[in-house]
């Protein structure tokens, strides 16, 4: 499955507020992105607001169109909204995905290399 990367931009003077809102995601939300396709789901944050995500899906249209289907998307989308500074409203319709344009495993078993395993990750 491939990795999707995507940056976003929190407001600078929300930082605090949404780290504590990510803390603890309501139960349903979880389940929702679980059942729709969003795997391996990380977000990371920098200190002036960054936001990178990382996900693995087999169809980052096809997870998003099924979270557009859920309650607790809906929910969530207007609860973080004021969070972002968004052309359209909603943090799931403003994400910038990212081009990969490097991968070690991929490059290593071009030129006939074994990818090394560290903790369960290919490098």
């Amino acid at each position: 499955m491939p990795r999707v990367c995507f940056t976003l931009q929190v407001r600078p003077d929300r930082l605090a507020e949404y780290r504590t809102r990510h803390a603890a995601v309501w139960p349903e939300m979880l389940r929702a992105l679980r059942d729709t396709g969003w795997h391996d789901y990380q977000l990371f944050l920098r200190d002036d607001g960054l936001l990178v995500g990382t996900l693995v899906t087999d169809d980052l249209a096809a997870a998003q169109a099924a979270m557009d289907n859920t309650t607790a998307n809906a929910r969530w989308q207007a609860d973080m909204a004021p969070f972002f500074e968004l052309p359209d409203g909603r943090p799931d319709r403003s994400v910038r995905v990212l081009e990969l344009i490097f991968d070690l495993g991929d490059q290593l078993a071009a030129a006939g290399d074994e990818p090394t395993t560290t903790n369960g990750a290919t490098q």
